[in-house]
């Protein structure tokens, strides 16, 4: 196990360059005693203790001033199951890497979000999601969970043990322990066919259900500014294979998205006034285009323009009315908005505090570009989503607190009971925690 300090000057920060934090020392364990060992030498030393994966989160979810945990050597395939089609793997595991490894086993998830940078355990903590009519996020395939609690037990939980714990820990919020190791449940990898294509905002929203409901995996980002939407319909293929050529692939995931991309952003930051032009030019980039692959090469694309986000779940039959309220905000407040627009769905589940807990969800996304202001802009589009009782991603900015989730979240209390039964000294405690789930 490595002790150390921190980054420069001993700060860590996300991603998103917008949450920075000083903790008193990192440890690297590389094994789960080694962890639990560091968790009751912080209770013995008064410090808090949180992990950390990649720093994904735009919120401070993962911030402390104690002792910050890096995941990393707890990593790798445990252990894989093919009676009970299930993969065991260390919380440190970066989803690329599951994703990989199970490919080449001839497996795959069911479902999974569009990067796959994080590790395992920062993903399913924050919720973390793609998009699915009948298929849910990361956290709702997981089948057992591993974790190291306040006094420096490992816990093992499933439908079957402890399920009050798996209930609420398959999504914890780093607030009941810290996840050591995950059980997926996984299937015979199958092929998607993904058909990208431009539809005006108009059409995608008179025909929203049903384009829900005829696709196994339906999205669409939304240009603010323009009438132009690109959508994106996964659906499960018999084959045979055909991904998108080498260089069409280059040009478009990594030159169009990324590179031309970064610079209209660049250029929108230094010039507010030609994002509306920028806006209409950068819909109309990327033609419609149809491929078939293995999933996480449909899912899953490669995010380099750094951004900060926000995003809510909505009830799904509400997602429209939001999206036409978020449109005239946008056009009535004179605000310059050069980043697209992502909307999801997702089945209801039944994790305690998954944004998709007990109803239908519509995931409705806002980004700026990192440097940008954006606190205007979030504010306005966050007063739209929680006039429809919005539960905001726990890993994405927000200002909501544990009064509003108790409104929102009928299974609210049951979660901050089974905290306070786990870790009732609060040695997972942090500043984010201490808001979103009360002291």
């Amino acid at each position: 196990m490595s002790t150390t300090v921190s980054g420069k000057n001993g700060t860590w920060r996300n991603w998103g360059g917008n949450v920075a934090a000083r903790p008193a020392r990192e440890v690297t364990p590389a094994s789960v005693e080694e962890l639990a060992d560091a968790v009751r030498k912080a209770a013995e030393d008064g410090l808090k203790v949180k992990p950390v994966g990649t720093g994904h989160s735009f919120t401070s979810i993962a911030a402390t001033d104690g002792v910050l945990i890096r995941p990393q050597l707890l990593s790798g395939i445990r252990d894989i199951d093919r009676d009970d089609m299930t993969v065991t793997v260390g919380a440190g595991t970066q989803l690329k890497r599951l994703n990989l490894a199970l490919a080449r086993e001839g497996l795959s998830l069911r479902n999974m979000g569009d990067i796959m940078e994080q590790t395992v355990s920062g993903a399913i903590s924050t919720g973390t999601h793609g998009t699915g009519r009948e298929s849910g996020s990361i956290a709702a395939q997981i089948k057992g969970l591993e974790l190291v609690t306040a006094d420096g037990t490992v816990l093992t939980c499933s439908e079957k043990e402890n399920p009050e714990v798996f209930a609420a820990a398959r999504i914890g919020l780093g607030a009941l322990g810290i996840v050591t190791a995950i059980t997926f449940a996984v299937e015979p990898v199958f092929l998607l066919t993904a058909r990208e294509e431009p539809m005006p905002f108009d059409r995608v929203l008179a025909d929203f259900d049903e384009l829900w409901a005829e696709n196994e995996h339906f999205e669409f980002y939304w240009f603010p500014h323009t009438g132009n939407t690109n959508t994106k319909r996964n659906n499960r293929s018999a084959g045979p294979e055909k991904p998108v050529p080498q260089l069409q692939g280059w040009i478009e995931d990594e030159f169009l998205s990324n590179g031309v991309f970064q610079v209209a952003q660049w250029v929108g930051r230094a010039a507010p006034g030609t994002i509306p032009t920028i806006a209409r030019i950068s819909s109309k980039a990327l033609s419609a285009r149809t491929y078939t692959d293995v999933p996480y090469k449909v899912f899953t694309s490669p995010r380099r323009v750094r951004f900060v986000e926000m995003e809510y779940a909505v009830p799904r039959e509400a997602a429209v009315t939001v999206l036409r309220e978020l449109r005239t905000m946008v056009d009535r407040s004179g605000m310059k908005v050069s980043f697209p627009v992502e909307v999801r769905t997702a089945p209801a589940d039944d994790i305690t505090l998954s944004t998709a807990s007990g109803r239908d969800s519509a995931y409705i996304a806002v980004h700026m570009v990192k440097g940008t202001p954006y606190q205007a802009y979030f504010t306005a589009a966050e007063r739209i989503f929680t006039a429809h009782e919005g539960r905001p991603h726990w890993g994405k900015v927000h200002t909501r607190d544990a009064e509003y989730f108790s409104g929102v979240y009928p299974r609210f209390g049951e979660f901050t009971a089974l905290r306070d039964r786990l870790d009732p000294d609060r040695r997972f405690q942090n500043d984010y925690l201490r808001r979103v789930l009360g002291a």
